[in-house]
């Protein structure tokens, strides 16, 4: 198969679909890689070592879509990037359709095979594709949240973890998923006072199990949340329903709870974002501040780490790249469930129901 890695343009991503090592992997097993020149200079990884491990490299972002069967990349394909994609061609990169219509809309006008990384399943039901970003994003989401709360940043002025004769901030996370933990664990680490939330009894059971003694799990009820905010000073948004958009877990009015110079990071951005206030940032310009309350929302924060991310992403994404490539799509999906449930768009059809039912669209099985 001839696979193509783009240069991301999406605002300040510097990573990339594949690394070298990837790349070698790839043509070992018989196949063709094209990579735009440059794709890999943010990550760390220069043109020389892709060629080194047996790619090809080209000039432009128009040639690699143009020669490519499949799309290796990290982040949605953008607007510039639309008229690029063409029917049959495989795309394998984070889509979170369910909060992005002209997203959506374009994919179907392409034609092409949209498999999403954030939807394909393990043996186990878990999310390995997601996992490894997941991670990342939780342990940044608490290091960006302590900036924040720096008197410089427009925050409340406080250290994360205190000093001894002095309380630490308290850090509340809402979702006790693999961001949730990776957070939680992130913030008792540096000695905060952490109450960890969700609505799954056996997660929270497990947390108070594993956890820190400074990290309490609380049952996520508006109630609860609600009693929780007067005290908070950081809080992190990590809910997710595969493939759909996230609820909102606090309103607008429910901001007036917090204490000014507060920091809520919304790391459910991506998928809509769990709070009514949040909308999306970029790491150029990563807050904005509602009712006295400050609120970072970048889309891609494993971007601002993009050589651990990267190798975090192809160590995670690479042997399913393999067998697509080796198998062709079809064959691959019929062979791994988990990996068909990766396919939302097939052919102008919506193949993911919670895709269709974002957006009150036909929804297609992909047996069909």
């Amino acid at each position: 198969m001839i696979i193509g890695i783009p240069k991301e343009i999406k605002n300040n991503e510097n990573r990339v679909g594949c690394t070298p090592a990837g790349v070698k992997e790839l043509t070992k097993n018989g196949h063709q890689v094209y990579v735009q020149h440059t794709a890999g200079d943010g990550s760390g990884f220069p043109d020389d070592q892709y060629v080194a491990a047996g790619a090809t490299i080209l000039p432009t972002i128009e040639d690699v879509y143009a020669k490519a069967e499949m799309i290796i990349k990290v982040k949605e394909p953008i607007e510039p990037e639309y008229a690029l994609i063409r029917k049959g061609q495989i795309v394998f990169t984070y889509f979170h359709f369910a909060c992005d219509l002209p997203l959506t809309e374009a994919m179907i006008k392409s034609g092409a095979v949209c498999i999403a990384y954030e939807t394909v399943r393990g043996r186990s039901g878990n999310l390995p594709l997601l996992i490894p970003m997941s991670e990342v994003a939780g342990r940044m989401s608490v290091q960006e949240g302590a900036r924040f709360l720096e008197k410089p940043m427009g925050g409340r002025g406080l250290l994360l973890g205190g000093v001894p004769g002095i309380k630490p901030a308290k850090v509340v996370v809402l979702g006790a998923g693999v961001v949730g933990r990776s957070a939680a664990l992130m913030a008792a680490g540096l000695n905060a006072d952490v109450v960890i939330t969700d609505i799954n009894l056996d997660t929270l059971r497990h947390c108070s199990e594993v956890m820190p003694k400074n990290v309490r799990s609380l049952y996520s009820s508006q109630h609860n949340i609600e009693e929780e905010l007067p005290t908070a000073d950081l809080i992190i948004g990590s809910v997710l329903i595969p493939g759909a958009k996230a609820p909102h877990l606090i309103t607008r009015d429910m901001l007036k709870l917090l204490k000014p110079g507060s920091v809520i990071v919304d790391v459910a951005i991506d998928q809509g974002g769990c709070f009514e206030t949040s909308h999306p940032t970029t790491h150029s310009e990563p807050v904005y501040t509602v009712d006295g309350i400050i609120h970072y929302c970048v889309a891609n924060i494993p971007g601002a780490v993009p050589f651990t991310s990267t190798l975090a992403l192809t160590n995670a994404t690479l042997p399913y790249a393999i067998r697509i490539a080796n198998m062709g799509w079809k064959e691959a999906c019929k062979a791994d469930k988990g990996l068909a449930e990766g396919v939302n768009v097939v052919d102008g059809k919506i193949t993911f129901k919670a895709v269709a039912e974002a957006f009150d669209m036909e929804y297609t099985p992909l047996a069909l």
